[in-house]
């Protein structure tokens, strides 16, 4: 059942399943909560309560905000934890990432870990040599004219290099879905708003994370050229003993979609871990 918060600037819609230490999950860009679809079963049958939410200008939330920024966004997140009586563990894909970094440094009692997945946490750079991986280069023209001419199509061909191979078993419905929703008014702005922020706000709030971090990567991600080696930068920006970095063999941009079943078990391990270890 869909819920909404009203926070400054608009309306976050969500879902809450389970019972138990809370989880929140939160998607990339373009896309809305029922990325998690898969995840949210298993992560309720391991003892969890799990708040799925709808960024900004996503899904069932309101479309029209005044920014799209990462810090934005982990606020929104932030209010989301407090109104369900947090402390929670923050999942985040590509955007929501580097969110969720912000988020864990504003505001370290609230944020118990951080499961980073595909993230976008660090400025970017291009190199002449990345140009010449041809998943990379594939990715980046069709994400690049998603987000500059606001095409739905070039956005469905940018997921069709970004689910490399093996596609989730609804996958049609689910293409019909984001189709869907990125022509409801104001869903394709906010994409393309998303689009034009830079994770630098978030890059730079990596060192002052005090809480366990988890990044996982495809290691066929179009959105890099090196996915392990931004991975690892990720990790080493973070206080020494904090991250970990694992690696999802054959997955994309959307490991969690695409194999639900490898991730879930790193996602349960490693709060486990950590658990232990408090």
């Amino acid at each position: 059942m869909t819920e909404y918060l009203a926070v400054d600037g608009g309306t976050i819609a969500y879902e809450v399943a389970g019972s138990g230490p809370l989880v929140v999950l939160a998607h990339g860009m373009g896309d809305s909560r029922a990325a998690y679809r898969s995840m949210i079963p298993p992560l309720v049958a391991a003892g969890l309560r799990v708040a799925a939410v709808d960024l900004r200008g996503c899904g069932e939330s309101g479309a029209d905000w005044p920014e799209w920024s990462r810090t934005a966004i982990a606020r929104d997140l932030l209010a989301v934890v407090r109104h369900l009586g947090g402390p929670a563990v923050l999942v985040g894909h590509s955007i929501s990432g580097g969110a969720a970094t912000v988020a864990a440094a504003e505001e370290p009692a609230l944020v118990t870990a951080v499961v980073e997945l595909a993230p976008f946490t660090r400025a970017q750079s291009v190199r002449l040599g990345d140009l010449r991986v041809r998943r990379y280069r594939q990715g980046m023209l069709r994400l690049l004219g998603a987000a500059v001419f606001g095409s739905v199509r070039l956005w469905r061909s940018y997921l069709d290099v970004a689910y490399p191979g093996v596609k989730p078993a609804d996958w049609d419905e689910r293409l019909g879905r984001i189709d869907s929703l990125l022509r409801e008014p104001g869903r394709m702005a906010a994409l393309r708003g998303m689009g034009r922020t830079t994770p630098a706000d978030a890059g730079a709030r990596l060192a002052d994370v005090r809480c366990p971090v988890l990044v996982v990567m495809g290691t066929l991600d179009p959105d890099w050229a090196d996915p392990h080696a931004e991975g690892s930068a990720i990790v080493d920006a973070l206080p020494a003993g904090l991250g970990r970095l694992e690696m999802v063999e054959g997955a994309g941009h959307y490991p969690h979609d695409q194999f639900p079943g490898r991730v879930v078990p790193l996602v349960l391990a490693f709060l486990r871990s950590e658990a232990a270890r408090a």
